[in-house]
């Protein structure tokens, strides 16, 4: 995506477009010159063994870790206190700070359900503000690793399947953590597994590499994050954090990247190779650089310029960032505030997914339901994700069963029943006028370290789930998990479906919202959600190699013709949109120009709502292998009952060329490309199409 139509996108205005790489440059109140002068005074004052304290993770010791993930305090590097330098703080968290005590947003995946690049960057301000308040500087929250196969554990942490999405969410969620620490998009690259991460050999073209594994990447570095991490996974032959061609090739000589290198952590295999190819900080220990790095320079192994490099790449960001300046303390009793916390309940208000609703089973009317059961152990369990690197630890948890409940109001009986004994459930699910059957995953069914092979319930949800709807017409299935759940087995026998993903500590208030209507459901999968695992492309999560094709998600789908359960962008609301009067700006565009296409959108139905607008292209006589069609634009609009707006999208021209692996360059076609809108992936809800032409 062209940078500037990206920033625009993400609420980005005025001179901060003209500074490529150095977005929010003025933290320390100083111009890009000037804060290079600063990094070579620095630098040239500095002693070999002080620039590899900076390049060094120093954990060892740490007792905050030893009880608990950065519970208590950040992982960090060195301060030099000499020069008056501080060390990095680190802390993770892609859905909230894992500080005890921090906000808990919903989980990336369901954020990327939002498809909304500025609510995900008043997300990323909280979450700035508080790992800043709490002493840290630096944070690894922006995960944007492609979901490749559903099955991945940590398909929570990313916000979907589709390259362009990634990136403009990813580098959205940057920018409003960047308004007050440094971010770190993590991890580089082809991160798609969990149980073979340590050791799996990613096989893979140039072209796929560049077109579908790199692109969210560079959407982040035009936004200007401080900091890449290296994966554990190998590439081509190579560990990440020793791979040359991604970090220094790509990274840091074709993209222009200015910020500094980390790995994951215990990443590195060979601190040689790692520094020569690029790396600038091994996390979180020293056990192959610190002192070792510096006898591998003083034996001519690593060259001073390499160390100079990196040392210069951390400063820059340090100086950026005003970690040199003595800072006013921001107010801790902001953390997980009622301010905050709204900023969380908002994000899950737009992050649920209605999948189904026949028969007009949702809203549920609160003047008719008298009485409502709710079925299933996790209704009434704090359940927020994984408990690894993205751990968060809020003061409090809204469950499902609690907000039903506060929602309801007086006039409505709730029960509950867990659901253990199934013929309970079914007498209690006749007595009742609603039930909602919440289900689902936790952390002990995917996560950090270990995938989800089963993309099905457990057999006693769903058998739970049939005999619940077997006695009440008006079954409500609320599922919470990280990503795509097949349903085939009990989807027909509930005629309202609701994807809730793992949602926050205000989770149970959003659910009962949109349960209720006092909040109208606008998100949209940002994944395909399968009929069953024979659809996907195959998944050896144990294998030592694996070869990436070109094709996952929607776009495989499309190529095999195959029919999802429900289809990449798709998302029910309480209301009727529709789409006309589509126009193209033109019908030829110069090769470094934007086509603007604009469609009218009118609110049908009877209550006011937000429509996520999704333009797609086709490539009509393309002379190598592409998509049946790409995503390549999105916006949001708010409209009222019988209120028309009109949504502008833009492509770039660059955005519809391919890499052509034997000249290894940017390529554009002269062929016929078909812009087509409409309100998710799938053909029948693509109808409003033109046709234009690029002038090479």
């Amino acid at each position: 995506m062209d940078r500037r139509i990206f920033l625009e996108i993400a609420g980005v205005t005025g001179a901060a477009l003209a500074m490529p790489g150095m977005i929010r440059a003025d933290l320390a109140g100083m111009s890009g010159a000037e804060i290079e002068s600063r990094v070579k005074e620095l630098l040239g004052r500095m002693t070999l063994e002080e620039k590899v304290r900076q390049m060094s993770g120093a954990v060892a010791g740490n007792l905050g870790q030893a009880l608990g993930y950065n519970k208590f305090q950040p992982t960090r590097t060195p301060d030099d206190h000499r020069l008056g330098i501080p060390g990095i703080k680190f802390v993770d968290g892609p859905r909230g700070i894992n500080f005890k005590g921090s906000t808990c947003f919903p989980v990336s995946m369901a954020r990327g359900a939002s498809w909304d690049p500025q609510l995900q960057k008043r997300v990323g301000e909280v979450m700035g503000y508080e790992a800043k308040a709490r002493g840290a500087n630096y944070t690894g929250a922006v995960c944007i690793n492609v979901l490749r196969h559903p099955s991945w554990g940590r398909s929570q942490e990313t916000f979907g399947e589709d390259p362009l999405h990634l990136g403009v969410m990813g580098a959205s969620f940057a920018l409003g953590l960047q308004k007050h620490i440094m971010a770190c998009a993590k991890h580089f690259a082809c991160n798609n597994v969990e149980n073979s991460r340590q050791f799996v050999d990613v096989r893979i073209p140039e072209r796929t590499l560049r077109e579908i594994y790199l692109p969210h990447f560079k959407a982040c570095v035009d936004a200007g994050v401080a900091s890449i991490m290296c994966a554990y996974n190998l590439v081509n032959g190579k560990y990440c954090s020793a791979n040359d061609h991604l970090i220094t090739d790509i990274l840091k000589n074709d993209w222009g990247f200015k910020g500094f290198i980390i790995s994951d952590f215990g990443a590195v295999h060979d601190g040689e190779a790692a520094a020569n190819a690029g790396m600038d900080v091994e996390m979180p220990t020293a056990a192959h650089w610190g002192p070792k790095l510096k006898k591998m320079v003083l034996d001519g192994k690593v060259a001073q310029s390499r160390i100079d490099d990196a040392v210069t790449r951390i400063l820059r960001q340090k100086i950026r960032f005003g970690l040199m300046e003595k800072a006013k303390p921001l107010d801790a009793k902001k953390i997980a505030s009622q301010e905050h916390t709204r900023v969380a309940l908002d994000a899950e208000r737009k992050s649920l997914v209605l999948l189904k609703n026949d028969k007009s089973a949702l809203p549920l009317d609160r003047a008719s339901v008298r009485k409502i059961a709710v079925f299933g152990a996790l209704a009434d369990q704090a359940n927020i994700g994984d408990r690894g690197s993205s751990v968060v630890r809020p003061p409090y948890v809204v469950t499902p069963l609690a907000g039903i409940r506060e929602k309801a109001g007086s006039g409505i009986e709730v029960k509950y029943d867990s659901g253990e004994k199934p013929d309970l459930a079914e007498k209690l699910a006749g007595e009742s006028d609603a039930a909602i059957v919440v289900v689902g995953c936790n952390w002990m069914n995917e996560g950090e370290g270990h995938d989800r092979l089963n993309l099905n319930l457990s057999p006693e949800q769903e058998d739970l789930i049939r005999k619940v709807a077997s006695q009440n017409r008006r079954t409500i299935v609320v599922v919470e998990a990280g990503g795509a759940v097949c349903m085939e087995n009990w989807k027909d026998s509930a005629p309202g479906i609701m994807m809730a993903w793992y949602p926050g500590m205000e989770g149970g208030n959003g659910i009962a919202e949109i349960l209720f209507g006092d909040a109208n459901p606008c998100g949209k999968l940002p994944l395909v959600f399968p009929k069953s695992a024979d659809q996907l492309l195959k998944l050896d999560s144990r294998a030592r190699t694996a070869d990436y094709g070109y094709y996952h998600g929607y776009r495989w789908f499309d190529k095999n013709g195959l029919d999802p359960a429900f289809p990449f962008g798709f998302g029910l609301s309480y209301t009727k949109y529709k789409y006309e009067n589509l126009k193209l700006s033109n019908k030829t565009i110069g090769k470094g120009d934007n086509l603007e296409v604009k469609v009218d959108v009118s609110n049908i139905g009877p209550k006011s709502g937000e429509e996520i607008v999704q333009l797609y292209v086709a490539y009509n006589g393309s002379k190598i292998d592409r998509p049946v069609k790409d995503l390549k634009a999105f916006g949001k609009i708010s409209l009222e009952p019988g209120q028309t707006g009109t949504v502008s999208l833009l492509v770039n021209a660059q955005d519809l060329a391919f890499y052509n692996q034997d000249i290894g360059a940017w390529q554009l076609e002269d062929i016929e490309y078909l812009a087509m809108v409409g309100p998710s992936s799938r053909p029948e809800d693509l109808g409003l199409s033109g046709k234009f032409r690029i002038k090479l």
